[in-house]
């Protein structure tokens, strides 16, 4: 028999990294990988804070928690053998109330319990100590959570993919699937390239693209733009590393937060607003189509209802810039209006199942010859490695 062919769907840093684990550890594989724009990454690759989780916030046992774990030790290595940057700046989760501090002391016993390295209570001294412009009560530092490039990450990917025999293929925008056999995938230009096994990782288009597969059309990708401010350099003095607040825990947004990037910069954000379309980076973007979709969707307007309090002050702080900046000064009182310049935003894909309920954990996939990452935000950029293997290992492609 010939080599199988392995197409995966979506050049972004998880389908780069499961293009890269086939590629350099299968020689039976002939690996093709299809993406749409003109280069590879431009879309939650890229336009992210650029932090490596630790996994402190994730529920034990669950896959976020042990492929973060997992991911975090293989990216630093990786990182370190290509001489990538990858700083362990560290992070401080800043409690300013008593209802924070019962919060931040559960997420304490999930960081122990997912074997966080190094972390450790502080009380407000201390936190100054690591922070010295932080306001609070108390905080959880990770002193192991670490900033990284993403976009260079997935480059070096796919590098590394190529060299061992993979074909990128971008300006491939996939139309439609034919599960066959062989799975024929067939671009908007009319292009098709055929496949024994199909690997869906395209980010915010996944869901749309796994039900062209046969698959099942939950969970949705419901579209939410995180906008982004950044400190002037002479206001970057305030951040030394990564200042979070102490999340919700009935949302998967981890609120406004200050984060030191590896260029220098220090972002301020995101919060997370309704985007009116897919890749809707900014207010006036809008797609009809994906728009009634999605107004379309009980589960989605059973969700909005529920939440409409929060999506109002969201909204708020995307449209108030004085909200936006209270929201980071509440951690860091002396940061001012002055200090603070628009940065490019992102959209998450967030997965949503029929009944209007987000989706937590990674959530993955198959139908015969077709697997999908159907859920995969945060940490999924930090598991990425993790997740590769987790995937090659669903497809059972059989001894190498």
């Amino acid at each position: 028999m010939g080599a199988e062919r392995v197409v995966v769907v979506g050049a972004g840093i998880v389908g780069a990294a499961i293009a890269r684990a086939l590629a350099m550890g299968r020689r039976d594989t002939m690996v093709t990988v299809l993406e749409k724009e003109p280069e590879p990454g431009l879309h939650q690759t890229s336009r992210n804070s650029g932090v490596v989780h630790a996994g402190l916030y994730y529920q034990p046992g669950s896959d976020k928690a042990r492929l973060s774990r997992e991911g975090v030790r293989r990216l630093r290595d990786y990182c370190r053998v290509r001489g990538l940057p990858y700083e362990e700046v560290g992070k401080v989760l800043v409690a300013l109330d008593a209802g924070d501090e019962s919060r931040l002391a559960r997420i304490h016993e999930r960081a122990l319990a997912n074997g966080v390295p190094g972390v450790r209570w502080l009380d407000a001294s201390q936190l100054s100590e690591i922070e010295p412009h932080v306001q609070g009560r108390a905080g959880l530092h990770s002193p192991t959570t670490a900033i990284v490039d993403f976009g260079r990450i997935a480059a070096a990917f796919l590098e590394d993919a190529c060299n061992h025999g993979a074909q990128l293929r971008t300006g491939f925008e996939v139309e439609a699937i034919s599960t066959g056999p062989p799975t024929r995938v067939t671009s908007s230009g009319g292009d098709v390239v055929e496949a024994d096994r199909l690997v869906i990782a395209a980010g915010l288009h996944t869901d749309r693209l796994a039900s062209l597969a046969g698959d099942s059309q939950f969970p949705r990708i419901v579209p939410f733009r995180g906008e982004f401010h950044q400190l002037v350099p002479s206001a970057r003095h305030l951040v030394k590393g990564l200042i979070y607040p102490v999340p919700d825990p009935r949302y998967p947004f981890l609120g406004v937060h200050l984060t030191k990037r590896v260029d220098g910069n220090v972002l301020l954000g995101p919060n997370a607003v309704l985007a009116l379309s897919r890749e809707g980076y900014l207010r006036h973007d809008l797609e009809g189509r994906e728009l009634r979709e999605l107004l379309s969707f009980k589960g989605f307007r059973t969700f909005a209802k529920a939440n409409a309090a929060t999506g109002v002050r969201e909204m708020w702080g995307s449209l108030n810039r004085r909200a936006f900046i209270a929201a980071a000064r509440r951690y860091v009182p002396e940061i001012t209006p002055s200090d603070v310049v628009r940065a490019p935003a992102g959209v998450r894909a967030q997965a949503m199942d029929a009944d209007g309920t987000l989706v937590d954990d990674f959530r993955f996939s198959r139908v015969g010859n077709v697997f999908s990452v159907r859920n995969a935000p945060s940490p999924a950029a930090t598991a990425s490695l993790a997740i590769a293997d987790l995937v090659i290992d669903q497809l059972e492609l059989g001894p190498s």
